[in-house]
């Protein structure tokens, strides 16, 4: 029986990113044991190996009602479990958009946030810091049942009145499609839950991957936070169309506005049409077949924009099926392995190159730093050694004069020192600029000042200059920030040379930084709002004003994070900055006072002359020692990092 492609490739990933976590957990160890590692650089290393743990790959399933979306999930991931463990059956199933992961600092179980929340403007991502909101049904994973069961809770529903349905933003009165789903009573079925999440130990999540199920493309639009946060941050997304029904015009708009439009990423992005076996027809040879299939690739190719191989026929149904039934035959047929090969083929490789990079320039620079310290005290005991050994034979007097000369020294580095603090002092005020121009409290009294702005707008136009002043103060206060920091990297500069040229300090070229990320992530936001309102115009029309501040506050709460994200990487790149200076105006004052300490002793005759060269040359080798270490631990990572799997295990 063939094994899923992508559990073998994600295995790998995971054990990748655990052998590279090892690996830098071995360089912090080998730090504290040679008292190389201080608060700052630990700080760093903790949250390198946090962010490496904590590493996550999402996959969301996009589709309309009753494309077998849900099907195809049980296929790729579930089929082990020898039953259909996500409901799956005609017409809607999958009510609400789903999130399957694994945390285990909680229950196996499935968390519900209800439906009525979407009356608040807070966004499910704040809602998921007070579980007191959610339902939680818990579930054995021992028992299929148990599983079965409590999946099925995602997909209740519950009759309400149409004006209800309005306020939850479920039903349209302008909408043809809406007034057909009316009961005969005139109430009309909305999902229980606006949102879940089920906690569950998959050995796939387990590893860290996380599945978002979404459900019908209507849902996609009045959630906004799927279109800003959620579908943009996939890894990948699978877009499924079905076979029988080829490309829809609203499936058409889904994909060009939320899936492959030109504001987020494209890699990642696949289309799978499924139900292919409603075209395996035994009137029919298989060559017909194919011609039939091959028409369908082709006109689905074209209405989305894509190449014919980025199109997957797939029979979800069929390709469960085989996997219980262990049909090697029907498996082949139903073309899932295909889906999970290029699936893993494209996505891992790609999150593996991302977090390689983010990983090897942090660590590089930390090892760098510890070279630095390494390289000045090898220099400052070659230097004490090269005094000492030239006192070798000489009278009281030149002992004297040595010593008196590295008073002088002593003294002029003191000096230098309160440069440095001086220094200090500028860099600090220059750090509170930068931090109040990204300031959290600034940023949210500006989010409320402008949701004050839009509450009280009478006009279209009115909230349209409203969000447009939001976008300009904020990409403004970055831009000034960009000049905060190219100050504090030219005043670096400065001293570093100055420093290194009166105290031979080594000089260090201090790492560049540039708030454009930011402003790439402002301006995608920025048009996704510009659509939305375009597209949201006839609903502010008739005063429908409910989605549009649901999308304000998903759109708010996106640039909190991204401001969030700015601050901790400014936070980490200031000290990156400053540290290495610290470190070797450290290292340098200690030496100068062992040299003192040495001349003093040798002057005073507490030991001899040989003496103290013996024991400084000891400390020499020691020195080399560590230096020869971490030339290994620096290739140990290095190999790490480019670590490829064997290739009998890719070729599995």
């Amino acid at each position: 029986m063939a094994d899923n492609k992508l559990a073998q490739h994600f295995a790998v990933y995971s054990e990748w990113r655990k052998a590279l976590v090892d690996t830098i957990c071995d360089y912090r160890n080998w730090l504290n044991e040679q008292e190389l590692n201080d608060a700052q650089v630990d700080q760093r290393i903790q949250q390198l190996l946090e962010r490496l743990r904590e590493d996550k790959l999402n996959v969301a399933f996009v589709a309309e009602f009753s494309r077998g979306k849900s099907e195809l999930i049980n296929a790729i991931f579930f089929a082990g479990y020898g039953t259909r463990l996500l409901p799956s059956s005609a017409g809607r199933t999958t009510m609400c958009p789903t999130e399957l992961l694994y945390d285990k600092t909680k229950p196996t179980s499935i968390m519900m946030l209800p439906i009525e929340t979407r009356l608040s403007d807070a966004t499910t991502s704040e809602y998921k810091r007070y579980p007191d909101e959610w339902k939680t049904v818990t579930f054995d994973v021992e028992s299929n049942e148990s599983m079965v069961n409590a999946f099925k809770e995602v997909s209740n529903t519950k009759s309400v009145s149409v004006q209800e349905a309005e306020k939850y933003g479920l039903f349209d009165p302008n909408s043809a499609d809406d007034a057909l789903s009316l009961n005969k009573d005139g109430t009309i079925d909305v999902p229980c839950w606006r949102y879940a999440v089920i906690n569950f130990p998959h050995p796939l999540l387990e590893q860290g991957l996380v599945i978002l199920d979404t459900p019908g493309l209507n849902a996609i639009g009045t959630e906004p936070e799927l279109t800003l946060n959620m579908l943009p941050n996939a890894h990948a997304v699978l877009f499924i169309l079905a076979a029988d029904t080829g490309v829809t015009k609203s499936e058409i708009d889904v994909w060009r506005q939320y899936i492959s439009g030109t504001r987020w990423k494209q890699k990642g992005r696949l289309a799978v049409l499924n139900k292919i076996d409603g075209l395996w027809d035994e009137l029919k040879n298989e060559t017909e077949i194919q011609k039939e299939l091959t028409k369908q690739i082709k006109t689905s190719a074209e209405l989305l924009g894509l190449d014919t191989h980025q199109i997957f026929p797939v029979s979800a149904q069929k390709g469960l099926l085989a996997k219980v039934n262990h049909d090697d035959a029907l498996l082949e047929k139903s073309r899932v392995l295909e889906l999970e090969k290029a699936l893993s083929e494209e996505l891992i490789p790609s999150k593996k190159e991302i977090v390689r990079d983010n990983t090897q320039n942090e660590i590089e620079d930390l090892i760098s730093n510890s070279h630095v310290i390494l390289e000045a005290r090898f220099s400052g005991i070659n230097d004490q050694l090269v005094e000492l050994r030239g006192l070798r034979g000489k009278n009281e007097d030149v002992v004297e004069h040595m010593m008196n000369k590295v008073k002088v020294d002593k003294e002029n580095f003191e000096k230098g020192l309160q440069r440095f603090q001086a220094l200090r002092s500028i860099f600090s005020q220059h750090t509170n600029r930068l931090f109040t121009l990204l300031g959290m409290e600034s940023l949210k009294s500006h989010v409320h000042k402008t949701r004050e702005t839009m509450i009280d707008a009478n006009f279209t136009k009115t909230i349209r200059v409203a969000m447009d002043n939001f976008f300009s103060e904020l990409r403004n206060r970055l831009i000034s920030s960009d000049e905060q920091i190219d100050e504090i990297k030219q005043m670096m500069d400065v001293m570093y040379e100055k420093f290194s040229k009166e105290h031979g300090l080594r000089k260090s070229e201090p790492p560049a930084f540039s708030t454009l990320r930011y402003q790439k992530e402002l301006s995608k936001l920025e048009r996704a709002y510009k659509e939305q309102f375009n597209t949201a115009f006839n609903m502010i029309a008739n005063e429908k004003m409910t989605l549009t501040s649901k999308f304000f506050e998903t759109l708010a709460s996106r640039v909190i994070h991204v401001f969030e994200v700015a601050n901790r990487d400014i936070e980490n790149w200031l000290k990156a900055v400053i540290a290495p200076m610290e470190s070797q105006v450290r290292e340098h004052q200690l030496q100068l006072r062992r040299r003192l300490e040495s001349i003093k002793r040798i002057y005073k005759a507490t030991d001899t002359l040989e003496d103290r060269i013996a024991e400084l040359e000891a400390i020499e080798k020691s020195i080399q020692a560590q230096l020869d270490d971490l030339k290994i631990l620096r290739m140990h990572m290095k190999n790490a990092l480019a670590f490829e799997p064997a290739q009998e295990v890719m070729a599995a």
